[in-house]
């Protein structure tokens, strides 16, 4: 039996992956302006593991959401596809705050979030935050890499 490799491709990088890679990389202490933010406002009932378990999939199924870029000892980056990546998921439950405060918190943690920069060579690219607001109110916000 043969055993199967964990790594899926690797691929070179467009010239537009290239400059993307230069940019995340040329001032690490400074927001990186290819960090882009989705927030989706959810209201009514929420199956959490069916909305989980689908953002699992988008990842399994699709190759570029998995990518990572390689650099370091090498004379030309690279793209490594991994077969497989750990979703990352977090859930915060903010319904215990009304009005103002959780408006606040709400604002804090988005872009406290969308400030954290992503490890270009530890895939995925993007992470997921499941925010509870209360009285079926929910924010699912998508934090990715350009």
């Amino acid at each position: 039996m043969t055993k199967r490799s964990r790594i899926e491709d690797i691929l070179p990088l467009s010239p537009l992956q290239k400059g993307l890679l230069f940019h995340a990389l040329y001032d690490e202490q400074a927001p990186d302006v290819y960090v882009a933010q989705l927030a989706f406002d959810l209201e009514g009932p929420l199956n959490v593991s069916v909305l989980r378990a689908s953002a699992e999939e988008l990842l399994a199924r699709h190759a570029n959401l998995r990518a990572s870029f390689v650099h370091e000892d090498l004379d030309e980056p690279v793209q490594v596809i991994p077969r497989t990546v750990s979703l990352p998921w977090q859930e915060i439950d903010l319904s215990g705050l009304a009005g103002e405060e959780q408006t606040a918190e709400l604002t804090r943690l988005l872009d406290g979030d969308r400030l954290r920069r992503f490890d270009l060579a530890r895939p995925p690219l993007l992470r997921f935050l499941l925010v509870w607001l209360g009285g079926g109110r929910h924010r699912l916000v998508l934090t990715n890499h350009h």
